[in-house]
Protein backbone atom coordinates (compact mmCIF):
# COMPACT_ATOMS: atom_id res chain seq x y z
CA UNK A 1 0.00 0.00 0.00
CA UNK A 2 1.78 3.40 -0.93
CA UNK A 3 2.04 6.34 1.34
CA UNK A 4 -0.74 8.16 2.09
CA UNK A 5 -0.13 11.68 3.47
CA UNK A 6 -3.14 14.58 3.61
CA UNK A 7 -1.73 16.61 0.78
CA UNK A 8 -5.38 17.05 -0.88
CA UNK A 9 -6.50 20.69 -0.85
CA UNK A 10 -8.88 22.46 -1.75
CA UNK A 11 -8.95 25.21 -4.16
CA UNK A 12 -8.85 27.97 -1.27
CA UNK A 13 -5.61 25.85 -0.14
CA UNK A 14 -7.23 24.57 2.56
CA UNK A 15 -6.96 20.79 3.62
CA UNK A 16 -9.62 18.61 1.73
CA UNK A 17 -13.53 18.42 2.98
CA UNK A 18 -13.83 14.42 3.13
CA UNK A 19 -17.14 15.02 4.48
CA UNK A 20 -19.40 17.73 4.17
CA UNK A 21 -18.82 20.26 6.76
CA UNK A 22 -16.06 18.35 8.62
CA UNK A 23 -12.47 19.04 7.36
CA UNK A 24 -9.62 16.85 8.44
CA UNK A 25 -6.81 17.92 9.79
CA UNK A 26 -3.75 15.33 9.75
CA UNK A 27 -2.24 17.23 12.58
CA UNK A 28 -5.61 16.72 14.51
CA UNK A 29 -5.87 12.72 13.43
CA UNK A 30 -2.40 12.04 14.83
CA UNK A 31 -2.95 14.10 18.77
CA UNK A 32 -3.04 10.96 20.33
CA UNK A 33 -0.33 8.67 20.71
CA UNK A 34 0.35 4.97 19.99
CA UNK A 35 1.06 3.65 23.80
CA UNK A 36 -0.72 0.42 23.75
CA UNK A 37 1.54 -2.80 23.19
CA UNK A 38 0.07 -6.59 21.43
CA UNK A 39 -0.33 -7.68 24.84
CA UNK A 40 -2.25 -4.48 25.70
CA UNK A 41 -4.40 -4.88 22.44
CA UNK A 42 -4.90 -8.67 23.34
CA UNK A 43 -6.06 -8.38 26.74
CA UNK A 44 -8.51 -5.78 25.90
CA UNK A 45 -9.90 -7.89 23.91
CA UNK A 46 -10.30 -10.22 26.74
CA UNK A 47 -12.18 -7.58 28.92
CA UNK A 48 -13.90 -6.11 26.79
CA UNK A 49 -15.84 -9.74 25.40
CA UNK A 50 -16.39 -11.04 28.71
CA UNK A 51 -18.36 -8.99 31.48
CA UNK A 52 -21.49 -9.25 33.50
CA UNK A 53 -23.66 -9.53 30.82
CA UNK A 54 -22.10 -13.35 31.08
CA UNK A 55 -21.80 -13.42 34.78
CA UNK A 56 -25.39 -12.31 35.55
CA UNK A 57 -27.61 -12.88 32.69
CA UNK A 58 -26.92 -15.87 31.90
CA UNK A 59 -29.05 -17.43 34.55
CA UNK A 60 -32.12 -15.71 33.09
CA UNK A 61 -31.29 -16.30 29.43
CA UNK A 62 -31.74 -20.18 30.83
CA UNK A 63 -35.10 -19.69 32.08
CA UNK A 64 -36.38 -18.54 29.36
CA UNK A 65 -34.94 -20.69 26.19
CA UNK A 66 -33.67 -24.00 28.44
CA UNK A 67 -30.42 -25.50 28.02
CA UNK A 68 -30.35 -26.09 24.26
CA UNK A 69 -31.93 -22.81 23.86
CA UNK A 70 -29.57 -21.14 25.28
CA UNK A 71 -26.52 -22.88 23.59
CA UNK A 72 -28.15 -22.19 20.17
CA UNK A 73 -28.50 -18.51 20.76
CA UNK A 74 -24.86 -18.21 21.60
CA UNK A 75 -23.88 -19.58 18.76
CA UNK A 76 -25.97 -18.18 16.70
CA UNK A 77 -25.10 -14.49 18.20
CA UNK A 78 -21.50 -15.71 17.86
CA UNK A 79 -21.30 -16.22 14.13
CA UNK A 80 -23.10 -12.74 13.67
CA UNK A 81 -20.11 -10.86 16.28
CA UNK A 82 -17.35 -12.48 14.49
CA UNK A 83 -18.63 -11.37 11.35
CA UNK A 84 -19.02 -8.11 12.18
CA UNK A 85 -15.51 -8.03 13.89
CA UNK A 86 -13.94 -9.23 10.38
CA UNK A 87 -15.42 -6.49 8.73
CA UNK A 88 -14.27 -3.82 11.32
CA UNK A 89 -10.82 -5.49 11.59
CA UNK A 90 -10.25 -5.02 7.95
CA UNK A 91 -11.41 -1.14 8.03
CA UNK A 92 -9.13 -0.52 10.59
CA UNK A 93 -6.30 -2.54 9.32
CA UNK A 94 -6.63 -0.24 6.23
CA UNK A 95 -6.98 2.77 8.03
CA UNK A 96 -5.76 2.70 11.76
CA UNK A 97 -6.64 6.47 12.49
CA UNK A 98 -8.67 8.15 15.10
CA UNK A 99 -12.47 7.72 15.13
CA UNK A 100 -12.74 4.18 14.44
CA UNK A 101 -16.02 2.95 12.57
CA UNK A 102 -17.98 6.22 12.94
CA UNK A 103 -15.47 8.07 10.64
CA UNK A 104 -15.29 5.12 7.99
CA UNK A 105 -18.96 5.71 7.59
CA UNK A 106 -18.66 9.17 7.19
CA UNK A 107 -16.04 8.78 4.92
CA UNK A 108 -17.18 5.83 2.65
CA UNK A 109 -21.16 5.74 3.03
CA UNK A 110 -22.46 9.41 3.87
CA UNK A 111 -21.63 11.89 6.36
CA UNK A 112 -24.75 12.13 8.06
CA UNK A 113 -23.95 8.33 8.90
CA UNK A 114 -20.96 8.83 10.22
CA UNK A 115 -22.95 11.76 12.15
CA UNK A 116 -26.14 9.19 13.58
CA UNK A 117 -23.70 6.06 14.33
CA UNK A 118 -21.44 8.06 16.35
CA UNK A 119 -23.72 9.77 18.25
CA UNK A 120 -26.21 7.24 19.13
CA UNK A 121 -23.10 4.68 19.68
CA UNK A 122 -22.07 6.99 21.99
CA UNK A 123 -24.46 7.69 24.31
CA UNK A 124 -25.35 4.12 24.57
CA UNK A 125 -21.92 3.36 25.09
CA UNK A 126 -21.42 5.61 28.19
CA UNK A 127 -24.72 4.34 29.49
CA UNK A 128 -23.09 0.58 29.62
CA UNK A 129 -20.54 2.10 32.02
CA UNK A 130 -23.26 2.65 34.57
CA UNK A 131 -24.64 -0.88 34.11
CA UNK A 132 -21.39 -2.20 34.58
CA UNK A 133 -20.75 -0.33 37.97
CA UNK A 134 -24.63 -1.11 39.28
CA UNK A 135 -23.88 -4.78 38.20
CA UNK A 136 -21.14 -4.69 40.76
CA UNK A 137 -23.59 -3.21 43.34
CA UNK A 138 -25.67 -5.66 42.99
CA UNK A 139 -22.26 -7.56 43.41
CA UNK A 140 -21.04 -6.44 46.35
CA UNK A 141 -25.21 -6.67 48.02
CA UNK A 142 -23.84 -10.75 48.24
CA UNK A 143 -21.92 -9.61 51.15
CA UNK A 144 -23.55 -6.10 52.51
CA UNK A 145 -27.25 -6.56 51.86
CA UNK A 146 -27.53 -2.98 53.96
CA UNK A 147 -28.93 -0.99 51.10
CA UNK A 148 -28.19 2.28 52.95
CA UNK A 149 -23.81 1.21 51.98
CA UNK A 150 -24.89 1.38 48.08
CA UNK A 151 -24.24 4.78 47.71
CA UNK A 152 -20.59 4.21 48.87
CA UNK A 153 -19.85 1.37 47.06
CA UNK A 154 -21.09 3.36 43.52
CA UNK A 155 -19.23 6.20 44.27
CA UNK A 156 -15.88 4.36 45.06
CA UNK A 157 -16.39 2.34 41.44
CA UNK A 158 -16.82 5.44 39.78
CA UNK A 159 -14.15 7.06 40.93
CA UNK A 160 -11.71 4.35 40.20
CA UNK A 161 -13.32 3.55 36.59
CA UNK A 162 -12.50 7.49 35.48
CA UNK A 163 -8.97 7.53 37.35
CA UNK A 164 -7.94 4.19 35.79
CA UNK A 165 -8.51 6.08 32.39
CA UNK A 166 -6.74 9.73 33.35
CA UNK A 167 -3.82 8.46 34.64
CA UNK A 168 -2.74 7.22 31.31
CA UNK A 169 -3.13 5.00 28.14
CA UNK A 170 -0.49 2.55 28.73
CA UNK A 171 -1.75 2.33 32.52
CA UNK A 172 -5.40 2.11 31.16
CA UNK A 173 -3.72 -1.14 29.04
CA UNK A 174 -1.48 -2.57 31.73
CA UNK A 175 -4.69 -3.00 33.94
CA UNK A 176 -6.58 -4.79 31.49
CA UNK A 177 -3.48 -7.08 31.74
CA UNK A 178 -3.66 -7.58 35.67
CA UNK A 179 -7.60 -8.09 35.37
CA UNK A 180 -7.83 -9.62 32.20
CA UNK A 181 -5.36 -12.17 33.63
CA UNK A 182 -7.72 -13.02 36.53
CA UNK A 183 -11.18 -13.18 34.35
CA UNK A 184 -9.09 -16.13 32.22
CA UNK A 185 -8.01 -17.53 35.51
CA UNK A 186 -11.65 -17.58 36.93
CA UNK A 187 -13.32 -18.66 33.13
CA UNK A 188 -10.59 -21.82 33.49
CA UNK A 189 -11.28 -22.55 37.10
CA UNK A 190 -15.45 -22.30 36.48
CA UNK A 191 -15.38 -24.75 33.65
CA UNK A 192 -13.18 -27.40 35.47
CA UNK A 193 -15.13 -26.90 38.47
CA UNK A 194 -18.62 -26.99 36.80
CA UNK A 195 -17.30 -30.39 35.11
CA UNK A 196 -15.80 -31.90 38.30
CA UNK A 197 -19.54 -30.30 40.00
CA UNK A 198 -21.47 -32.46 37.33
CA UNK A 199 -19.60 -35.40 36.87
CA UNK A 200 -20.46 -36.01 41.00
CA UNK A 201 -16.78 -34.58 42.22
CA UNK A 202 -19.11 -31.56 44.98
CA UNK A 203 -19.50 -32.77 48.50
CA UNK A 204 -23.17 -33.92 48.01
CA UNK A 205 -21.31 -36.45 45.30
CA UNK A 206 -24.65 -36.54 43.15
CA UNK A 207 -23.43 -36.48 39.05
CA UNK A 208 -25.75 -34.82 37.24
CA UNK A 209 -24.88 -34.97 33.43
CA UNK A 210 -27.43 -34.14 31.33
CA UNK A 211 -30.09 -34.94 33.65
CA UNK A 212 -31.51 -31.05 33.56
CA UNK A 213 -31.10 -31.57 29.89
CA UNK A 214 -34.40 -34.36 29.70
CA UNK A 215 -35.72 -33.11 32.99
CA UNK A 216 -37.38 -29.75 32.63
CA UNK A 217 -36.05 -30.63 29.48
CA UNK A 218 -33.45 -29.21 26.19
CA UNK A 219 -35.87 -25.80 25.37
CA UNK A 220 -38.27 -24.19 27.22
CA UNK A 221 -41.45 -22.52 26.14
CA UNK A 222 -42.08 -18.80 26.81
CA UNK A 223 -45.16 -16.82 26.71
CA UNK A 224 -46.63 -19.52 24.32
CA UNK A 225 -46.63 -22.99 24.45
CA UNK A 226 -45.39 -25.88 22.92
CA UNK A 227 -43.10 -25.46 19.38
CA UNK A 228 -44.38 -21.25 19.34
CA UNK A 229 -43.33 -20.77 22.77
CA UNK A 230 -39.49 -22.25 22.39
CA UNK A 231 -39.38 -19.94 19.42
CA UNK A 232 -40.47 -17.00 20.78
CA UNK A 233 -38.03 -17.74 23.84
CA UNK A 234 -35.22 -18.21 21.61
CA UNK A 235 -35.96 -14.91 20.04
CA UNK A 236 -36.06 -12.98 23.20
CA UNK A 237 -32.86 -14.25 24.26
CA UNK A 238 -31.06 -12.78 21.45
CA UNK A 239 -30.74 -9.15 22.69
CA UNK A 240 -28.84 -10.07 26.54
CA UNK A 241 -26.76 -12.56 24.48
CA UNK A 242 -25.96 -9.99 22.39
CA UNK A 243 -25.28 -7.63 25.23
CA UNK A 244 -22.97 -10.22 27.16
CA UNK A 245 -20.46 -10.61 23.46
CA UNK A 246 -20.75 -6.91 22.57
CA UNK A 247 -17.76 -5.26 23.77
CA UNK A 248 -14.57 -6.53 21.58
CA UNK A 249 -15.22 -3.59 19.12
CA UNK A 250 -12.91 -1.65 21.57
CA UNK A 251 -10.21 -2.81 20.31
CA UNK A 252 -10.34 -1.27 16.88
CA UNK A 253 -11.26 1.78 18.45
CA UNK A 254 -8.10 2.03 20.13
CA UNK A 255 -6.04 1.32 16.62
CA UNK A 256 -5.00 5.59 16.45
CA UNK A 257 -2.81 4.31 20.23
CA UNK A 258 -1.52 1.07 19.48
CA UNK A 259 1.70 -0.16 18.67
CA UNK A 260 2.05 -1.61 14.99
CA UNK A 261 -1.87 -1.27 14.70
CA UNK A 262 -2.20 -3.27 11.92
CA UNK A 263 -0.52 -5.86 13.16
CA UNK A 264 -1.28 -5.93 16.56
CA UNK A 265 -5.12 -4.71 15.83
CA UNK A 266 -5.56 -7.84 12.79
CA UNK A 267 -3.80 -10.54 15.20
CA UNK A 268 -6.28 -9.94 18.17
CA UNK A 269 -8.85 -9.86 16.13
CA UNK A 270 -7.83 -13.72 14.80
CA UNK A 271 -7.98 -15.08 17.58
CA UNK A 272 -11.47 -13.78 18.96
CA UNK A 273 -13.69 -16.86 17.36
CA UNK A 274 -11.38 -18.59 19.51
CA UNK A 275 -11.98 -16.62 22.77
CA UNK A 276 -15.56 -16.82 22.27
CA UNK A 277 -15.89 -20.22 21.62
CA UNK A 278 -13.93 -20.88 24.88
CA UNK A 279 -15.34 -18.40 27.35
CA UNK A 280 -18.99 -18.21 25.74
CA UNK A 281 -19.65 -21.44 24.86
CA UNK A 282 -18.43 -23.87 27.40
CA UNK A 283 -19.70 -21.54 29.96
CA UNK A 284 -23.05 -21.79 28.72
CA UNK A 285 -22.92 -25.60 28.01
CA UNK A 286 -21.68 -25.67 32.07
CA UNK A 287 -23.88 -23.79 33.16
CA UNK A 288 -26.97 -26.03 31.42
CA UNK A 289 -25.48 -28.93 33.06
CA UNK A 290 -24.97 -27.44 36.70
CA UNK A 291 -28.51 -25.38 37.47
CA UNK A 292 -32.08 -26.55 35.61
CA UNK A 293 -34.01 -24.03 34.29
CA UNK A 294 -36.64 -23.75 36.25
CA UNK A 295 -35.05 -22.82 39.22
CA UNK A 296 -36.92 -19.67 40.85
CA UNK A 297 -33.81 -18.28 41.79
CA UNK A 298 -31.97 -17.69 38.33
CA UNK A 299 -35.19 -15.87 37.34
CA UNK A 300 -35.47 -13.37 40.24
CA UNK A 301 -35.25 -9.91 39.51
CA UNK A 302 -34.26 -8.04 43.18
CA UNK A 303 -31.58 -8.56 45.29
CA UNK A 304 -30.53 -11.58 44.44
CA UNK A 305 -30.31 -10.66 40.50
CA UNK A 306 -26.94 -9.94 41.70
CA UNK A 307 -26.28 -13.93 42.45
CA UNK A 308 -24.83 -14.69 39.06
CA UNK A 309 -25.39 -18.70 37.77
CA UNK A 310 -22.10 -19.95 38.58
CA UNK A 311 -22.34 -18.15 42.49
CA UNK A 312 -25.92 -20.56 42.21
CA UNK A 313 -24.46 -23.65 40.53
CA UNK A 314 -21.94 -23.83 43.48
CA UNK A 315 -24.27 -23.48 46.14
CA UNK A 316 -26.28 -25.69 44.92
CA UNK A 317 -24.03 -28.37 44.94
CA UNK A 318 -22.91 -27.55 48.81
CA UNK A 319 -20.04 -25.65 48.46
CA UNK A 320 -19.96 -22.67 50.73
CA UNK A 321 -16.95 -20.81 50.40
CA UNK A 322 -16.31 -20.92 46.62
CA UNK A 323 -19.19 -18.85 45.62
CA UNK A 324 -17.51 -15.68 47.77
CA UNK A 325 -14.81 -16.46 45.64
CA UNK A 326 -16.53 -16.09 42.61
CA UNK A 327 -18.32 -13.07 43.07
CA UNK A 328 -15.27 -11.11 44.05
CA UNK A 329 -13.35 -12.02 40.81
CA UNK A 330 -17.01 -11.11 39.25
CA UNK A 331 -16.67 -7.95 40.64
CA UNK A 332 -13.48 -7.38 39.29
CA UNK A 333 -14.72 -8.63 36.44
CA UNK A 334 -17.45 -5.67 36.54
CA UNK A 335 -15.00 -2.96 37.15
CA UNK A 336 -12.47 -4.14 34.62
CA UNK A 337 -15.40 -3.83 31.98
CA UNK A 338 -16.50 -1.00 32.75
CA UNK A 339 -12.96 0.48 32.47
CA UNK A 340 -12.77 -0.59 29.15
CA UNK A 341 -16.33 0.10 27.80
CA UNK A 342 -15.31 3.93 29.24
CA UNK A 343 -12.02 4.07 27.12
CA UNK A 344 -13.83 3.10 23.81
CA UNK A 345 -16.60 5.77 24.54
CA UNK A 346 -14.36 8.25 25.58
CA UNK A 347 -12.60 8.06 22.11
CA UNK A 348 -15.62 7.68 20.27
CA UNK A 349 -16.40 11.26 21.35
CA UNK A 350 -12.78 12.37 20.20
CA UNK A 351 -12.87 10.67 17.02
CA UNK A 352 -16.29 13.15 16.92
CA UNK A 353 -14.96 16.11 17.58
CA UNK A 354 -11.91 15.84 15.67
CA UNK A 355 -14.13 15.55 12.29
CA UNK A 356 -15.91 18.84 13.99
CA UNK A 357 -18.93 17.04 14.47
CA UNK A 358 -18.64 17.59 18.44
CA UNK A 359 -17.50 20.39 20.08
CA UNK A 360 -14.30 21.19 19.58
CA UNK A 361 -13.02 21.17 23.39
CA UNK A 362 -13.52 17.14 23.37
CA UNK A 363 -10.74 16.80 21.39
CA UNK A 364 -7.97 18.87 23.94
CA UNK A 365 -5.17 16.46 24.62
CA UNK A 366 -2.44 16.13 27.20
CA UNK A 367 1.00 16.38 25.94
CA UNK A 368 1.37 13.32 26.48
CA UNK A 369 -1.49 12.25 24.28
CA UNK A 370 -4.52 11.67 26.50
CA UNK A 371 -8.00 12.94 25.33
CA UNK A 372 -8.94 14.07 28.84
CA UNK A 373 -11.71 16.29 28.23
CA UNK A 374 -13.28 13.61 26.23
CA UNK A 375 -12.79 11.00 29.53
CA UNK A 376 -14.23 13.49 31.65
CA UNK A 377 -16.88 13.85 30.03
CA UNK A 378 -18.04 10.08 29.23
CA UNK A 379 -17.22 9.20 32.70
CA UNK A 380 -19.69 12.08 34.03
CA UNK A 381 -22.67 9.10 32.49
CA UNK A 382 -21.07 7.07 35.39
CA UNK A 383 -22.72 8.61 37.98
CA UNK A 384 -26.35 7.09 36.95
CA UNK A 385 -25.52 4.29 38.70
CA UNK A 386 -26.63 6.12 41.39
CA UNK A 387 -29.95 5.47 39.98
CA UNK A 388 -28.95 2.41 42.08
CA UNK A 389 -29.37 4.25 45.66
CA UNK A 390 -32.95 4.59 45.25
CA UNK A 391 -34.43 1.56 43.45
CA UNK A 392 -33.87 -1.75 43.11
CA UNK A 393 -31.02 -2.72 41.50
CA UNK A 394 -32.15 -5.17 39.18
CA UNK A 395 -34.88 -3.07 37.69
CA UNK A 396 -32.60 -0.22 37.32
CA UNK A 397 -29.83 -2.90 35.60
CA UNK A 398 -32.85 -3.90 33.18
CA UNK A 399 -33.46 -0.20 32.35
CA UNK A 400 -29.77 0.72 31.17
CA UNK A 401 -29.22 -3.18 29.24
CA UNK A 402 -32.85 -2.20 27.65
CA UNK A 403 -30.99 1.72 26.56
CA UNK A 404 -27.74 0.13 25.72
CA UNK A 405 -28.23 -3.16 23.75
CA UNK A 406 -29.81 -1.29 20.65
CA UNK A 407 -27.55 1.20 19.98
CA UNK A 408 -24.77 -1.22 19.69
CA UNK A 409 -26.48 -3.26 17.20
CA UNK A 410 -27.19 0.03 15.02
CA UNK A 411 -23.67 0.33 15.48
CA UNK A 412 -22.92 -3.85 14.63
CA UNK A 413 -25.14 -3.12 11.44
CA UNK A 414 -23.59 0.25 10.19
CA UNK A 415 -19.75 -1.50 10.35
CA UNK A 416 -21.23 -4.42 7.91
CA UNK A 417 -22.57 -2.14 5.90
CA UNK A 418 -19.69 0.55 6.09
CA UNK A 419 -17.70 -2.81 5.05
CA UNK A 420 -19.70 -3.28 1.71
CA UNK A 421 -18.81 -0.12 0.41
CA UNK A 422 -15.62 -0.29 1.30
CA UNK A 423 -14.85 -3.22 -0.06
CA UNK A 424 -16.44 -3.00 -3.45
CA UNK A 425 -15.21 1.23 -3.52
CA UNK A 426 -11.94 -0.63 -3.54
CA UNK A 427 -12.52 -3.19 -6.63
CA UNK A 428 -14.28 -0.41 -7.95
CA UNK A 429 -11.23 2.02 -7.96
CA UNK A 430 -8.66 -0.76 -8.58
CA UNK A 431 -6.96 -1.08 -5.20
CA UNK A 432 -5.19 -4.03 -3.63
CA UNK A 433 -4.00 -3.48 -0.11
CA UNK A 434 -1.01 -4.62 0.66
CA UNK A 435 0.48 -5.79 4.07
CA UNK A 436 -2.73 -5.51 6.05
CA UNK A 437 -5.26 -8.33 7.10
CA UNK A 438 -7.98 -9.51 5.20
CA UNK A 439 -10.75 -11.96 6.10
CA UNK A 440 -11.39 -15.21 3.26
CA UNK A 441 -14.67 -14.72 4.79
CA UNK A 442 -15.22 -11.31 2.97
CA UNK A 443 -17.81 -10.24 1.72
CA UNK A 444 -20.27 -12.72 2.45
CA UNK A 445 -19.68 -12.23 6.51
CA UNK A 446 -20.54 -8.65 6.09
CA UNK A 447 -23.58 -9.19 4.84
CA UNK A 448 -24.18 -12.17 6.75
CA UNK A 449 -23.61 -9.71 10.47
CA UNK A 450 -25.88 -6.71 8.39
CA UNK A 451 -28.68 -9.29 8.22
CA UNK A 452 -28.81 -10.69 11.71
CA UNK A 453 -27.81 -7.45 12.88
CA UNK A 454 -31.41 -5.54 11.19
CA UNK A 455 -33.50 -8.63 11.90
CA UNK A 456 -32.44 -8.53 15.87
CA UNK A 457 -33.46 -4.79 15.88
CA UNK A 458 -36.73 -5.67 14.24
CA UNK A 459 -37.48 -8.73 16.80
CA UNK A 460 -36.44 -6.94 19.61
CA UNK A 461 -39.53 -5.95 21.45
CA UNK A 462 -41.57 -9.27 20.42
CA UNK A 463 -42.15 -9.69 23.86
CA UNK A 464 -44.52 -6.61 24.65
CA UNK A 465 -47.05 -8.16 22.37
CA UNK A 466 -47.88 -10.89 25.02
CA UNK A 467 -48.47 -7.91 27.66
CA UNK A 468 -50.33 -5.16 25.83
CA UNK A 469 -51.13 -2.37 26.29
CA UNK A 470 -50.87 1.46 24.01
CA UNK A 471 -47.66 2.69 25.64
CA UNK A 472 -45.53 -0.97 26.22
CA UNK A 473 -46.68 -1.76 22.90
CA UNK A 474 -45.06 1.92 21.52
CA UNK A 475 -42.17 1.51 23.08
CA UNK A 476 -42.08 -2.03 22.11
CA UNK A 477 -41.64 -0.86 18.73
CA UNK A 478 -38.41 1.22 19.17
CA UNK A 479 -36.34 -0.61 21.44
CA UNK A 480 -34.17 -3.50 22.01
CA UNK A 481 -35.41 -5.03 25.00
CA UNK A 482 -34.83 -7.45 27.39
CA UNK A 483 -37.85 -7.14 29.55
CA UNK A 484 -38.25 -11.00 30.19
CA UNK A 485 -34.82 -10.55 32.68
CA UNK A 486 -36.50 -8.50 35.44
CA UNK A 487 -40.32 -9.23 34.41
CA UNK A 488 -40.34 -5.68 33.67
CA UNK A 489 -43.60 -5.98 31.38
CA UNK A 490 -45.66 -7.48 34.06
CA UNK A 491 -45.30 -4.62 36.30
CA UNK A 492 -45.54 -1.89 33.88
CA UNK A 493 -42.24 -0.91 34.59
CA UNK A 494 -40.56 -0.87 31.17
CA UNK A 495 -38.16 1.74 29.83
CA UNK A 496 -39.06 3.41 26.23
CA UNK A 497 -35.85 2.94 24.53
CA UNK A 498 -35.39 5.63 22.06
CA UNK A 499 -32.58 4.10 19.72
CA UNK A 500 -34.26 4.00 16.75
CA UNK A 501 -36.36 7.28 16.13
CA UNK A 502 -33.14 9.13 17.68
CA UNK A 503 -31.08 7.55 15.19
CA UNK A 504 -33.12 8.35 12.25
CA UNK A 505 -33.16 12.14 13.42
CA UNK A 506 -29.67 12.26 13.57
CA UNK A 507 -28.94 10.90 10.45
CA UNK A 508 -31.76 13.12 8.65
CA UNK A 509 -31.27 16.14 10.80
CA UNK A 510 -27.61 16.51 9.84
CA UNK A 511 -28.43 15.30 5.85
CA UNK A 512 -30.82 18.14 5.91
CA UNK A 513 -28.87 20.73 7.61
CA UNK A 514 -25.13 19.74 5.82
CA UNK A 515 -27.01 18.62 2.38
CA UNK A 516 -24.99 15.27 2.55
CA UNK A 517 -25.16 12.92 -0.33
CA UNK A 518 -23.73 8.65 -0.61
CA UNK A 519 -20.59 8.96 -2.83
CA UNK A 520 -19.90 7.12 -5.92
CA UNK A 521 -17.71 3.80 -5.04
CA UNK A 522 -15.19 5.88 -7.92
CA UNK A 523 -15.20 8.71 -5.93
CA UNK A 524 -14.52 7.36 -1.79
CA UNK A 525 -11.67 8.74 -0.43
CA UNK A 526 -9.33 5.83 0.71
CA UNK A 527 -6.25 8.37 0.88
CA UNK A 528 -6.39 11.24 2.90
CA UNK A 529 -4.69 11.06 6.45
CA UNK A 530 -4.41 7.51 5.84
CA UNK A 531 -1.05 6.75 7.24
CA UNK A 532 0.93 4.46 5.40
CA UNK A 533 2.87 1.27 7.25
CA UNK A 534 6.02 2.94 6.90
CA UNK A 535 4.58 5.77 9.25
CA UNK A 536 2.73 2.91 11.54
CA UNK A 537 6.34 0.99 11.55
CA UNK A 538 4.55 -2.10 10.21
CA UNK A 539 6.41 -2.32 7.11
CA UNK A 540 9.42 -4.54 8.75
CA UNK A 541 7.34 -6.37 10.42
CA UNK A 542 5.26 -7.32 7.73
CA UNK A 543 6.30 -11.13 5.76
CA UNK A 544 4.64 -12.25 3.17
CA UNK A 545 2.20 -15.41 3.98
CA UNK A 546 4.05 -18.64 3.64
CA UNK A 547 2.23 -22.65 3.42
CA UNK A 548 1.70 -23.79 6.76
CA UNK A 549 0.72 -27.65 8.03
CA UNK A 550 -2.54 -27.54 9.62
CA UNK A 551 -1.12 -27.78 13.23
CA UNK A 552 1.19 -24.74 12.46
CA UNK A 553 -2.18 -22.82 11.49
CA UNK A 554 -3.67 -24.18 14.57
CA UNK A 555 -0.50 -23.09 16.52
CA UNK A 556 -0.59 -19.31 14.95
CA UNK A 557 -3.83 -19.32 15.95
CA UNK A 558 -3.74 -19.54 19.56
CA UNK A 559 -0.84 -17.72 20.30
Amino acid sequence: MEKKTDTTTSENGDPRSVEDGTTFHQADLDRVQRKLSRSHVQMIAIAGMVGTGLFLGLGQTLAVTGPLGVLLVYLHVATVIYATLTSIAEMTAFAPISGSFPHYAARWVDPALGFAVGWNYFYNVVITVPTEITAAAVLISFWDPDRSHIGIYVAVMCVLTIAVNLIGVRFFGNSEIFFSTLKVMLMIGLIIGGLVVTSGGGPDHQSHGFEYWRNPGPMVSYLEPGARGRFVGYLTAIIPAVFSMGGTEVIAIAAAETVNPRRNIATAMRTVFFRIVFFYILSVIVVGLLIPSNDPRIFRRASTAGQSPFVLAFSRAGIRALPSVINAAILTSAFSAGSSILFGSSRVLYGLAVRRQAPKVFSKCTASGLPYVAIMVSGAFSTLAFLNVSDKSGKVFGWLVNLATAGSLLGFATMNLTYLRFYYGLRAQGIKPEGIYHSPLQPYAAMWGLFWDIFFVLVSGISVFWSFNASDFIAGCMKASSHFIYNSLADGDSMSDINLPLFALLYVGYKIVKRTKVMPLRDLDFTTGIPSLEETEDAHDYTEPQQRTTVEKLKAIVQ
